[in-house]
């Protein structure tokens, strides 16, 4: 597979969540073209600046492929019709963290991406859902989504092409990264950690992890 259509492109601004808490994971589709700018998506915005947003994250994509399963599991919840359940900037059914890898470069619009880590799943998933579990499900399913560094400043909107126009760590699948960084004791080898600590692309952020659970 080399392209597929962008399904959906959204934002969000932060607005009250759990008590004092913000969050701008309620993203609503935009029309027409947006900018996807070294930070992110013009509009578009973070809450929490610690654990969320900078260059190494700056747009969330998650496939529309996992809706399935989810309605299996949560029976029809009305997020899950909704354009961004997940809180992702960009939707599309074909790409999958089992076929999407670290170091993948990816043009959309006239924009070029590169895939730069999982998404660590937390929760406000669970919150926004209001329902417990969905975590650990992430964890066992690694249907996590997975995050872009902007390599290339441009615009895009909903329709366009997202197409696959470089390869880059092959063996190194999002599904297989969220695995051995996020995954219970004994899902990764110690190679596999010290070859993570190593892979250039993946983000500065993920190869400590991998360093520290090496050494942890």
């Amino acid at each position: 597979m080399n392209a597929s259509p962008l399904l959906a492109l959204c934002v969000g601004q932060p607005r009250p969540f759990r008590g004092d808490e913000f969050s701008a994971i309620d993203k609503q589709p935009v029309e027409g073209c947006v900018t996807l700018g070294r930070l992110g998506l013009e509009g578009d915005a973070v809450a929490d600046h610690k654990h969320h947003g900078g260059a190494e994250m700056a747009v969330h994509h998650y496939a529309r492929d996992h809706n399935a399963m989810w309605r299996a599991w949560l029976g029809d919840h009305p997020l899950l019709d909704a354009p961004a359940p997940f809180g992702e900037n960009l939707a599309t059914e074909g790409w999958t963290e089992a076929n999407v890898h670290i170091g993948d470069r990816f043009r959309i619009g006239t924009a070029l991406l590169e895939v730069s880590q999982p998404r660590k799943p937390c929760w406000k998933i669970e919150h926004r859902f209001e329902r417990k579990g969905m975590v650990a499900r992430i964890l066992e399913t690694r249907a996590c989504g997975w995050y872009y560094r902007v390599l290339e400043e441009g615009t895009a909107q909903a329709g366009d092409r997202v197409e696959r126009i470089g390869s880059g760590h092959g063996d190194w699948s999002v599904a297989r990264v969220f695995g051995a960084l996020y995954g219970p004791a004994g899902s990764s080898t110690p190679a596999d950690l010290e070859t993570l600590a190593t892979v250039d692309r993946l983000s500065p952020e993920c190869r400590e992890k991998a360093r520290k659970r090496l050494g942890g």
